[in-house]
């Protein structure tokens, strides 16, 4: 049974380790491969928004629940980051830099869809897009290396792919945004 208290300090732990996104990778796969636990231990998603479930300077865990048929404009961390599927699908767009461009442009690099019970880590310097393709909520434990809301970020506008700094409360309402789409 998925105990949220018990999956903090197993991630708290692991996360001080000298490898500590390595021992977090199976602290969120052991959760995510029981999807029916998670879901009893956090609920049923239903709506899109990000769910605060621990936050630290040196580790945040979220609940992120992404709204049916939402897309999240491109993003880094700066910090590695692991995510883990327990419900529906997320699928990523990885990005680059282009280099010599001034503007901090950036282009597609790869791609990886996450299924339930998927897991995937992300490197420090990722940069990605999030995609629900599914017209249903998807829910998704994510665990980052650091304070997630404190650090400087970019983000990079979905139409020209040039940087800006990463704008949280912008980001926060479109989850909101996609809730209503999903309620017209």
């Amino acid at each position: 049974m998925f105990k949220l208290d018990r999956f903090v300090e197993d991630c708290s732990t692991a996360q001080a380790e000298s490898e500590g996104h390595k021992a977090v990778r199976e602290v969120v796969a052991r959760a995510v491969s029981d999807p029916s636990s998670v879901i009893s231990g956090l609920g049923e998603p239903k709506r899109g928004e990000i769910q605060k479930l621990y936050h630290a300077e040196n580790l945040t865990i979220l609940n992120v629940l992404w709204a049916p048929k939402m897309t999240l404009m491109p993003h880094n961390h700066n910090m590695w980051a692991i995510i883990g599927v327990y419900s529906g699908r997320e699928d990523n767009i990885f990005w680059r830099r282009v280099p010599n461009q001034n503007d901090g442009r950036i282009e597609a690099a790869g791609a990886k869809a996450l299924c339930e019970k998927d897991v995937e880590t992300l490197g420090k310097d990722v940069i990605h897009s999030v995609t629900n393709p599914i017209p249903r909520t998807t829910g998704a434990i994510h665990v980052y290396g650091g304070d997630f809301f404190g650090e400087h970020r970019s983000e990079w506008s979905p139409e020209f792919l040039t940087e800006s700094p990463f704008n949280i409360e912008k980001n926060m309402r479109y989850f909101e945004e996609a809730n209503a789409a999903v309620e017209r």
